[in-house]
């Protein structure tokens, strides 16, 4: 019986080559021995894993699901042989890593180019949404996620604070003024974020706890908070959003911070989330440090910035 650590390894090469004589070659054998080892795999699924052309092998819908849990096993499988033997586990493989839009573009994409360089062997699958994803049902390794951490189904690092601003451009305070309390802010324009509890469309809360809501009315709405800086920019109204969304254009004077009567509360802060059902692989563990390295002691978006 053939072994099913090299069939593993075998179709693990395969898909990221797209030959079996590519796969034989990067593991040392011949390309009758690596096709005897897919078939021996396949043989003890009892599923296809790979559609057959002419000129190359592509995963099937169930070879896709099956090559996630493999590149796992053999990531684990060589920690542990790095553990043991106290060497340095090598990172490759496919990291799918999640994290809301706004953030993703403004600050996990810039550190790609370097994780790469270091990570040369490792692919990054990087997906973008606001909604909160569900990391086993979906396949996603990890996930940075701005806000308190309430699933009990995940082990979270945190990696920076995050506060909330009130901003508004220097055209529109100058037409309307500018507001000095919370009060004050019924009498304004404020654009709503729809996704947010704490600063949603209509209700914004303020207070170290959040226990100061206030009722707010604006000409917009909208469920991307990029949109409503573009918005506020342009001096259709104050905007109320975490300092990384408005950092850039507070350096810039497009916007100018406002200090109200009570202060802004935090938002629990930026973490780095996997599965507590099992050990982060090197790519999770080598990505988590990256973040760490360059998000302290202050995370880039509130160095120089202006104070709330």
């Amino acid at each position: 019986m053939l072994d099913r650590v090299t069939g593993m390894q075998v179709f693990a090469r395969v898909a990221g080559l797209g030959s079996l004589s590519a796969a034989g070659r990067a593991l040392g054998m011949s390309q009758t021995m690596a096709t005897k080892h897919l078939a021996a795999l396949e043989a003890r699924l009892g599923t296809k894993l790979l559609h057959r052309t002419t000129r190359r092998l592509t995963l099937t819908e169930a070879g896709r699901r099956y090559l996630e849990s493999v590149e796992r096993i053999l990531a684990e499988l060589e920690e542990a042989d790095a553990t043991a033997s106290a060497e340095t586990v090598e990172v490759r493989g496919t990291l799918r890593l999640n994290a809301p839009f706004s953030f993703g573009i403004r600050e996990i994409a810039p550190l790609l180019p370097e994780f790469s360089r270091r990570h040369p062997d490792l692919v990054v699958d990087l997906g973008l949404n606001d909604r909160v994803v569900d990391l086993i049902e979906e396949g996603w390794d990890m996930v940075v996620r701005i806000g308190r951490m309430q699933s009990s189904t995940l082990v979270a690092r945190k990696l920076a604070p995050s506060r909330l601003m009130v901003c508004a451009a220097p055209s529109y305070l100058e037409r309307r003024g500018t507001p000095r309390t919370i009060a004050d802010l019924a009498g304004y324009d404020c654009l709503g974020y729809t996704l947010s509890q704490t600063v949603g469309a209509g209700r914004w809360a303020f207070g170290r706890d959040a226990r100061h809501v206030v009722e707010v009315r604006g000409s917009l709405a909208a469920n991307n908070g990029d949109a409503l800086v573009v918005a506020a920019v342009g001096g259709q109204g104050l905007v109320y959003m975490p300092s990384f969304l408005v950092a850039r254009e507070i350096r810039a004077g497009l916007l100018v911070p406002l200090v109200l009567d009570e202060p802004t509360p935090e938002l629990s802060g930026v973490y780095a989330a996997y599965p507590s059902n099992r050990r982060p692989p090197a790519k999770v563990r080598a990505f988590i440090d990256l973040l760490a390295e360059r998000f302290a002691p202050v995370p880039p978006w509130d160095r120089d910035a202006a104070p709330a």
